[in-house]
């Protein structure tokens, strides 16, 4: 082998080991469980006023790398959403990140993430967070299109006339795209899609994911809080978020539709459109074949939530299971109220 083949071969192990390393970049974002310390300076009241869908403002975002040293690159945020933004004492965020920026760093591959905070600054904002975060973790054992979320530890500099620091928890919630692309399918247009295109198996899932959280902030008529997947092989998949106004946080500002003819948004009610009833009855039985999973994810969170919130949340949790066990119960809580075309 002559000097010019071994530097090429040289050169070809490096590219391998350098696209190595950033894959591992990419996935330890969100692939590690432990919350990730997090600083970040920033107006909340410019954020407000001069950011919407297509003006973001500067700001520095610092974190601490697995080995424990502080790391920051630059990214640009805006304030996104309607109610929290307008609500709430923190407005959740969307942050962009260059590519030359987050090379050889945590985020590595990431040029955009969802940020949410706590809605209020009181010990409750933090409970409320913790709930809405293990949302997104109840449904990672129900389907394996979700997105990825990372809890984080963070320091907040309100910038202003009078600085104010506070440490909050939140977290991370992936893009639209990576979540795509690790599926081999694309973001699609929701408003051209009838909601009965929605692969049955996939939407099921979701909906009875949504029963059991007693959520009904979404839409599969107007994919309100959904993303809808179109996969190479033509198959439409819903994938939910924002679970704030559900049962299992419910939060003091939760609003009730009132077409749903329920007083707390701890009621459940069933929104799913009907669907084949072979399909429907196959992912009943996945369902239940899943409970002991769900409780033991909602343990695994105990740290979050205490003992007492706990041994409530999975009895509020069993009350679902009960329903789908029980025929009677499935047939008039569940199939009956499922919606007609």
């Amino acid at each position: 082998m002559n000097v010019r083949t071994n530097i090429l071969t040289l050169a070809l192990w490096s590219y391998a080991l350098c696209s190595v390393h950033a894959q591992d970049m990419r996935q330890n974002l969100f692939e590690q469980r432990s919350p990730l310390s997090i600083k970040l300076a920033v107006s909340l009241s410019e954020l407000r006023k001069k950011t919407n869908d297509s003006t973001f403002i500067p700001a520095v975002l610092s974190f601490k790398s697995d080995g424990g040293v502080w790391d920051s690159i630059p990214v640009s945020i805006r304030t996104r959403g309607n109610f929290r933004k307008k609500e709430c004492s923190y407005p959740p965020l969307r942050i962009k990140i260059k590519k030359t920026d987050a090379a050889n760093t945590l985020f590595e591959g990431t040029k955009a993430l969802k940020l949410v905070l706590p809605c209020y600054t009181a010990k409750n904002g933090q409970e409320l967070i913790n709930k809405e975060y293990l949302c997104y973790q109840l449904y990672e054992p129900i389907t394996p299109v979700y997105f990825r979320t990372r809890l984080l530890d963070i320091t907040l500099v309100e910038k202003g006339k009078h600085e104010k620091t506070s440490l909050i928890n939140g977290f991370f919630i992936e893009d639209d795209d990576p979540l795509a692309e690790r599926h081999q399918a694309k973001v699609v247009d929701e408003k051209q899609i009838n909601p009965m295109q929605l692969e049955d198996t996939s939407a099921l899932r979701q909906d009875l994911f949504q029963y059991m959280i007693a959520n009904t902030d979404f839409s599969t008529t107007f994919f309100h809080n959904i993303k809808v997947m179109l996969t190479n092989n033509g198959r439409y998949i819903p994938v939910p978020y924002d679970f704030d106004m559900s049962g299992v946080v419910n939060p003091p500002y939760a609003t009730i539709d009132p077409r749903w003819e329920i007083k707390s948004v701890r009621q459940r009610v069933y929104k799913g459109y009907c669907r084949n009833e072979k399909v429907a009855e196959y992912v009943r039985q996945e369902f239940i074949g899943r409970e002991e999973n769900i409780y033991s994810i909602i343990d695994l969170h105990q740290n979050l939530l205490g003992p007492k919130e706990t041994e409530s949340l999975k009895k509020y949790i069993g009350e679902f299971f009960a329903i789908l066990k029980d025929d009677n119960d499935y047939r008039e809580l569940i199939v009956a109220k499922c919606r007609r075309k």
